[in-house]
């Protein structure tokens, strides 16, 4: 059950650690941080989604690190970053419905931090202009654009009338556009770069028509980390990766090209041997994202070990002879999609040289937090 490769990850007193947890391994995130800044040509144009961490302290170590622009999905995650006083937090989402008044909430009470958020039609422009004025505020918004992925966002060559519509509105100014490019997956690299310039074209035409008719240049904000380093090698837009302060199974064997290392772990006991060639575990849907197939994690200290069943506490392995495992022994687990595992632990132990270095709080795994 043991194997060469475990000297990063075991830590020293896991024994006195209960399980399944969740363990995030400190020096490895920083190495990822430091890795994601020399991609780019300056830090200015690294602007992170938080989505994956969650973290106040993994979001404290990125802007130690001089990282002053974040992307964030959540009001929750949005109201995390004004709390460490983030300067510049992109709010990657269009608010309608409450969502619109919780978003001034956190403009009016974290001044120091500068908020904004998307829209992809007049309407939801004017209902946030109009919730800001009555506020006393304003707000930036970047241009949701459609280039592929079909999720949200307007197609840019439908955006320039948008933009003419929407950017007198009083209480917003228009920022900027902002193009997620999710859909462009393809694990060769070469293929890959291909589809994200076909698909950025008509971005670039926009803010080139833009600057032309208006005499502004708008920012783009693009991708996420599948392209990471494509957009990086642009050099003038702003890249907003996620992933890459814990990488998972899935994008490091998709994407061997890029520079990060695993630095998020799940442990999980061996809770029962049901027979020769079966055991079960204690990482159940509750503690690992479940929306892919098996494999959903990868064990670092039994390869062998293959999942065969999942419920809502358990998780059946085959192994090829229960008798080399010991009942309360601990797997280390790589997750194949390490974001919704994340989210489903209140605390994470951080670690540091093998050993627990205390409780880091998954700041933002609530939907709310007090705005």
């Amino acid at each position: 059950m043991k194997t060469a490769d475990t000297q990063w990850y075991t830590v020293s007193d896991i024994d006195s650690i209960d399980t399944p947890t969740l363990l995030l391994y400190k020096d490895r995130i920083a190495r990822n941080i430091q890795s994601a800044i020399q991609q780019v040509k300056h830090v200015g144009l690294l602007r992170p989604h938080v989505k994956t961490n969650k973290s106040a302290d993994v979001c404290a170590m990125m802007t130690e690190a001089g990282i002053t622009k974040f992307k964030c999905a959540t009001i929750a995650e949005a109201e995390m970053l004004g709390e460490i006083g983030a300067p510049d937090v992109l709010f990657a989402y269009q608010p309608v419905g409450p969502k619109v008044a919780r978003l001034v909430g956190l403009i009016r009470r974290y001044p120091r931090t500068r908020f904004s958020c998307l829209a992809d039609n007049e309407f939801s422009a004017a209902e946030i202009g109009a919730e800001c004025n009555s506020a006393g505020v304003s707000v930036g918004v970047y241009i949701d654009l459609n280039i592929g992925q079909n999720r949200t966002g307007i197609l840019p060559e439908k955006a320039f009338g948008l933009f003419e519509s929407i950017q007198s509105i009083s209480g917003i100014s228009v920022t900027g556009l902002h193009a997620y490019d999710g859909h462009i997956t393809d694990h060769d690299n070469t293929k890959r770069e291909i589809e994200c310039t076909a698909a950025f074209t008509g971005v670039f035409d926009l803010q080139k028509l833009i600057a032309e008719k208006f005499t502004k240049r708008l920012t783009i904000i693009a991708g996420g980390s599948p392209t990471f380093q494509i957009h990086a090698r642009r050099g003038d837009v702003e890249c907003s990766p996620g992933t890459f302060v814990f990488w998972d199974w899935n994008y490091k064997n998709a994407y061997p090209e890029q520079p990060f290392d695993y630095a998020a772990l799940f442990a999980a006991r061996i809770v029962s041997i049901v027979n020769g060639t079966r055991l079960c575990i204690d990482l159940g849907h509750k503690s690992v994202g479940s929306e892919n197939p098996h494999p959903r994690v990868h064990f670092l200290n039994a390869p062998e070990a293959v999942p065969v069943s999942h419920s809502e506490e358990h998780m059946v392995l085959a192994v090829q002879d229960t008798t080399k495992y010991s009942l309360g022994s601990v797997l280390y687990g790589v997750p194949a999609h390490v974001c919704p595992g994340v989210s489903m632990y209140e605390r994470a132990v951080a670690v540091t040289n093998h050993h627990s270095a205390g409780e880091w709080k998954i700041t933002a795994r609530d939907k709310k937090i007090s705005v």
